[in-house]
């Protein structure tokens, strides 16, 4: 590769970035749907043809977006199941739980990009599937290797799930493999409760009612782990 061209590429990465951190910063003031590329290149001091030969329309602006946000969710979540010991499976749960909690506190725009309501008019492409699973692979992981290790004791509690769910749970093997249909339903149940309440905070459902957020998350993480059985934690928060 000759130097000029490798020279090319970097200042393409570049610009590339600079392109994507300025249009994150219009998220917090315009939202996903205000977005605009003319806008973006405006603060860049571009002509909006410039951008245009990166990002030919503003869903492909959205849709880099979106990749970057749940790679970075994604690995925020890797990163703390990796820092607890393997056999520690409610500890690992309340890690990753934090580190969700953690990474939407510190990038609300972009948790309201990916998890908040969907932008009129934009489909997302499969290209940001691989990305959007990241974080789920690594609840599944935990989930599947509890039940491995003969460490889930789930609780006698609540119906089984219908007939109608067999095909759902087939799906979600891809993620949970070698998990039974009734452990996959509550699992299901543990991902969705996580998210619930990290929206309902960072979107004001808890204001003026739940004042010590950080230690109601906790005690509510622990609870969806119970939930799958998930209850002999010697992994409280570092």
């Amino acid at each position: 590769m000759s130097a000029s061209r490798t020279a090319r590429e970097r200042a393409r990465a570049e610009l590339t970035r600079e392109i994507t951190d300025t249009a994150r910063r219009h998220l917090a003031t315009a939202g996903a749907s205000g977005l605009s590329l003319r806008a973006v290149a405006r603060e860049l001091g571009m002509v909006s043809s410039a951008v245009y030969r990166y990002f030919p329309s503003r869903d492909d602006l959205l849709t880099a977006l979106i990749i970057d946000g749940y790679n970075d969710i994604g690995a925020a979540v890797e990163r703390a199941d990796a820092a607890r010991d393997r056999g520690d499976h409610p500890g690992r749960w309340l890690a990753v739980c934090h580190a969700v909690r953690d990474w939407a506190l510190a990038h609300p725009h972009e948790y309201a990009l990916l998890y908040g309501s969907p932008v009129p008019g934009y489909h997302a492409p499969r290209e940001t599937v691989a990305a959007a699973i990241r974080d789920t692979v690594v609840f599944g992981g935990i989930v599947a290797d509890a039940h491995r290790a003969g460490a889930l004791h789930p609780p006698d509690i609540g119906p089984t799930p219908p007939a109608s769910f067999g095909g759902d749970a087939e799906r979600l093997r891809e993620v949970i493999p070698e998990v039974p249909d009734d452990i996959v339903a509550r699992a299901v149940t543990m991902w969705t409760g996580l998210y619930g309440w990290v929206s309902f905070e960072l979107f004001g459902q808890f204001n003026n009612t739940i004042l010590d957020r950080a230690a109601a998350f906790d005690h509510n993480a622990r609870c969806l782990a119970g939930l799958v059985g998930l209850t002999s934690s010697h992994g409280d928060r570092d």
